[in-house]
């Protein structure tokens, strides 16, 4: 709510699908936008939702799609469905990140036959969040649900990027920004576009919302650490780089 909030008025904000005049055969999808869960909250707050998407996206009869990604995330099953239906399309699908793919967006960009990033381009993914209320057993339940989504989202990176699932979790709970070479690195992107190949009219995100837990990728040590290892003395001590890491943010 806070991230909806903070960028009603950002500027840049789209969703658009363009098709290419020269070719019918491909499309480009940006998403320069939040994910939100119904047309009333889009309607509100901005941002798209998976019921606009994929209405969208059944029109779309190009043999590639180029879709372009510069979003903070949102909601975890508006995105999810939107995964889904590009999954299910015809179509091979090219994922750009142009500037950003932050929290629900990044497994929206999994589902690219190919994922290429920009150059100064980040990639976060954490453990879900929500708001609950009620009493204790109303919030275990909760809690236990959350567990199950992010178990979810592990198997989708991990699937991805052939990384363990015991790290991709901890770089979730951890709160984890990547970079683009980083992203290429540990498989959750392709490759490293050229900065000739960025698309003007990005989205600028105030990412204020995330910055109270940022984290670096671990980087390769002789042993392997112990599983919490990486998400409590070593995320600690890189909470030096969360101004570092607003500058590189802010103009995405």
């Amino acid at each position: 709510m806070q991230l909806l909030a903070d960028n009603r008025q950002a500027p840049g904000r789209r969703f658009e699908i363009v098709t290419n005049e020269q070719s019918a055969d491909t499309a480009e999808i940006f998403i320069y936008e939040a994910i939100v869960g119904s047309d009333l909250e889009a309607e509100y707050w901005g941002g798209v939702s998976a019921q606009a998407f994929v209405k969208a996206l059944k029109d779309v009869k190009a043999s590639t799609i180029h879709l372009r990604i510069n979003s903070p995330g949102g909601d975890v099953f508006a995105a999810r469905a939107i995964e889904t239906a590009l999954r299910e399309h015809s179509a091979r699908v090219v994922v750009h990140i142009d500037g950003l793919a932050a929290s629900a967006a990044t497994f929206i960009a999994m589902a690219g036959d190919e994922i290429v990033m920009a150059e100064g381009a980040m990639f976060m993914i954490h453990k879900a969040w929500t708001v609950a209320w009620g009493n204790a057993d109303d919030l275990n339940k909760t809690a236990d649900l959350l567990d199950k989504i992010d178990a979810t989202l592990v198997n989708t990176y991990a699937k991805r990027t052939n990384q363990a699932e015991s790290k991709i979790a901890d770089w979730m709970a951890a709160e984890t920004w990547f970079t683009a070479e980083e992203a290429v690195k540990y498989g959750f992107a392709d490759g490293v576009a050229t900065a000739e190949a960025e698309p003007a009219n990005q989205a600028k995100w105030n990412l204020n919302a995330f910055l109270a837990r940022v984290a670096r990728p671990e980087q390769p040590k002789h042993e392997e650490p112990d599983s919490g290892d990486f998400a409590t003395t070593d995320h600690r001590a890189r909470q030096q780089q969360r101004i570092a890491t607003l500058d590189r943010t802010q103009f995405v």
